[in-house]
């Protein structure tokens, strides 16, 4: 006999909210505050690969660890709703929902939009994306010409390629057909140092088989986990995704004595390793003023901006001749800002010429003028906590602002004053977990409307829970 296929669940079908909206209600219900007759509000946010609820977790017995079996409620009522988000083809929707004493409900979904990023654990809308495919600055950032460059004078080719062929005397290495190819498919001439390794050993799991103590035995040769000649690639830009309200608080710098460009990404960054902790190793072909061509240096994967000098040549490297990147500290003032009662005390204090960032965060005095930061050239990101700005009109007089973030407060105010910035390309409402998600999408639509960008668009569902337990 056929088994019978579970019936196909919609996103726009109540019943398939329905226990989770039971388990919100009985949580927030449960709360001394929250009893009477007064209708209950709930929130959060679900998407395939994760879910933010206001559910409490139960306390393991001691001595024993939390396990699934726990929140299994949780989890079944959940995977209810992601079945139905896969099924439609969306990543992640965010909710409100109201809920009478007698269990009527009226639940409305927000979103989600091609402009507007997820938000972080909460239902509230992440960044808006005003510009549509906009770049942080910092993302666009290419490297300053590296006049007068060369290779370290540690690089030897031949040593290398001798050194690996008496390490690996079974390896197979790449054909020079291999090697162009390699160089055609990423539009740059490899250097003579990677050549001579990929000549030593192509790297191909297909030559290893399921023989692992031969790979490990190549990765111990070469003091590094090595990509195949095949799995090369640039570490531009584009590889390292970070949010835009966090990619908006990142500058590039690069001091003239840098052995390492302070960038993103590189064309000039060849990734042919990495570490074994989720970091890369590239071949810099942009090194900084100090640095050479051909170093090599770690790609961190917990930074979004830099590289570590890890060698001054693939040589150096293979040969456990490792270089300490010189930090040279400078006397300029910093590009990023941050105001608050812990860090820089005043909104002058941070103000100077090159200034990129300004955040200004907790702060229990006077509320901050940003007339000194006015007119500075380089200001292109401002963040302000709520009742930190004396006046948020003065950020119409901040022409060159790219991203600016606020509370639903100043936004309103420059709403209605019609003073929102035209030379922004994203935006951010800084709303707190507890604050009903309705009027931020409100304001949200709003800004999105003034760059004729996709609405937050709400979809009501109502049904009835049922009397609570």
């Amino acid at each position: 006999m056929a088994t019978q296929r579970p019936p196909r669940r919609s996103t726009d079908d109540f019943a398939t909210w329905q226990p989770v909206l039971k388990l919100l209600r009985a949580a927030k219900a449960g709360k001394v505050a929250e009893a009477g007759t007064d209708p209950i509000r709930v929130s959060g946010r679900i998407g395939r690969g994760g879910w933010s609820l206001a559910l409490p977790r139960p306390v393991p017995p001691r001595g024993r660890a939390s396990q699934t079996e726990d929140i299994q409620d949780e989890i079944d009522a959940v995977e209810r709703v992601q079945t139905a988000l896969a099924e439609a083809g969306v990543d992640d929707v965010s909710f409100s929902a109201e809920i009478d004493p007698a269990g009527t409900a009226v639940l409305r979904l927000l979103g989600p939009s091609p402009a507007v990023e997820p938000g972080i654990g909460t239902a509230h809308p992440g960044a808006l994306i005003l510009v549509e495919d906009a770049l942080p600055e910092p993302w666009r950032r290419l490297p300053d010409p590296s006049h007068g460059a060369g290779p370290a004078s540690s690089a030897d080719p031949e040593s290398l390629e001798r050194t690996l062929r008496e390490r690996l005397p079974d390896a197979i290495g790449a054909t020079e057909e291999e090697i162009a190819a390699a160089e055609a498919r990423l539009g740059v001439r490899l250097p003579e140092e990677l050549k001579a390794l990929y000549r030593v050993t192509r790297a191909r799991w297909e030559d290893w088989g399921d023989d692992y103590e031969a790979a490990d035995g190549v990765f111990a040769a070469v003091r590094c986990e090595l990509s195949s000649v095949d799995e090369l690639y640039i570490a531009e830009a584009s590889t390292r995704r970070c949010r835009w309200e966090f990619a908006a608080m990142k500058a590039v710098e690069t001091p003239p004595g840098a052995e390492v460009q302070g960038l993103v990404g590189s064309p000039g960054w060849i990734v042919f390793a990495e570490n074994g902790g989720g970091d890369q190793l590239a071949v810099d072909l942009t090194p900084g003023p100090r640095g050479h061509t051909g170093q090599i240096i770690l790609i961190g994967h917990e930074e979004s901006v830099g590289a570590t000098l890890l060698a001054d040549s693939l040589t150096d490297w293979v040969l456990d001749r490792e270089s300490h990147e010189r930090r040279h500290r400078g006397e300029e003032p910093p590009l990023v800002a941050h105001v608050n009662h812990a860090s820089i005390k005043s909104v002058r204090e941070a103000a100077h010429p090159g200034l990129e960032v300004l955040s200004i965060g907790v702060w229990d005095g006077a509320p901050f003028s940003l007339a000194p930061v006015t007119g500075l050239p380089r200001l292109r990101t401002l963040c302000a906590y709520a009742d930190t700005l004396a006046d948020p009109l003065e950020i119409a007089e901040l022409t060159g602002l790219e991203f600016l973030q606020l509370g639903p407060q100043d936004w309103r105010v420059l709403l209605d004053a019609g003073a929102v910035p035209r030379s922004l390309s994203a935006a951010s409402i800084t709303a707190y977990g507890g604050q009903d998600p309705l009027p931020v999408v409100a304001i949200a639509n709003e800004i999105l409307a003034l760059w004729d960008r996709p609405r937050i668009i709400q979809t009501v569902l109502e049904g009835n829970l049922g009397p609570l337990a």
